[in-house]
């Protein structure tokens, strides 16, 4: 079962994953592709930390998240990915074309493969206006396009909004 969970900056997508997963009844594995790089995103996630059971196993991989996935996985876990956004965030700061294209391409390769469950989220970032400056429109484009190919791999794809899963694809 794959899951794609979309949403705006607090729209509550994190928490309905982590209830998710909790309800699953497997064992959980969190794989967090941030980095804390400054005091303002340390505390985002120490709530996610706060959050979460402490019997969830951890991994951090903000670039080779296919590798991590391709690791964690078994057909009694439970994969929560959060978040896809700050994945590409960190792959697109590389400045690297090629592992871009690598990673993007083994991570739509790696999806359909797995076992188990896995539930991933994402920050939807598209219902605005084009941004200024290049690097925000191809962040934009990016993600779009993430977001419609993981679509595509996905059994569900729900969109929350104040905290309300709206469902786009499947059922919940």
């Amino acid at each position: 079962m794959i899951t794609l969970i979309l949403g705006g900056v607090r729209s509550g997508k994190s928490k309905l994953a982590e209830q998710w997963a909790k309800d699953s009844e497997l064992n959980v594995c969190y794989i967090a592709t941030s980095e804390p790089l400054d005091n303002e995103m340390s505390d985002r996630v120490m709530l996610h930390r706060e959050r979460r059971p402490t019997q969830w196993g951890l991994v951090e991989e903000p670039i080779l998240l296919a590798d991590a996935l391709l690791s964690a996985a078994t057909k009694d876990t439970c994969i929560l990915v959060d978040c896809l956004t700050l994945w590409l965030t960190n792959l697109l700061m590389k400045d690297d074309d090629a592992l871009f294209a690598r990673e993007k391409q083994a991570l739509l390769d790696v999806i359909p493969t797995l076992p188990g469950k896995l539930i991933m989220v994402s920050n939807e970032t598209n219902m605005g206006i084009v941004p200024m400056g290049e690097l925000s429109r191809k962040y934009c484009d990016e993600a779009g396009w993430l977001h419609q190919s993981i679509a595509e791999l996905s059994d569900q794809v729900v969109l929350t909004v104040a905290g309300l899963p709206h469902v786009l694809k499947g059922n919940v």
